[in-house]
């Protein structure tokens, strides 16, 4: 069986492989926000009922992420993306 089909298959999975997309998608639409480079240390987090997580890969980027925040929020809410609340996490 392959690996699509059994997202498809299962419930939990399928939810799973849903919100990894739309997590993914929100990422893509805010890229362009990004100064320079640092898109390469941000990654998509989990997208849950009260908002969406993005990774950063040190404090640095995230102090920036963090400084973004109210566009990013702003981007989000104009694409109609709910809920559109963005949280910064440094990655482990």
């Amino acid at each position: 069986m392959s690996i699509s089909r059994a997202l498809q298959q299962h419930v939990g999975l399928a939810r799973l492989s849903l919100l990894m997309r739309e997590s993914n998608q929100r990422l893509e639409l805010i890229k362009h926000c990004l100064p320079g480079a640092l898109t390469r240390f941000v990654q998509a987090g989990p997208v849950d009922e009260e908002g969406w997580t993005l990774l950063a890969a040190n404090a640095a980027v995230a102090a920036k992420l963090r400084h973004l925040q109210p566009r990013l929020q702003i981007l989000l809410e104009e694409a109609g993306l709910q809920p559109f609340k963005v949280r910064v996490k440094v990655r482990q």
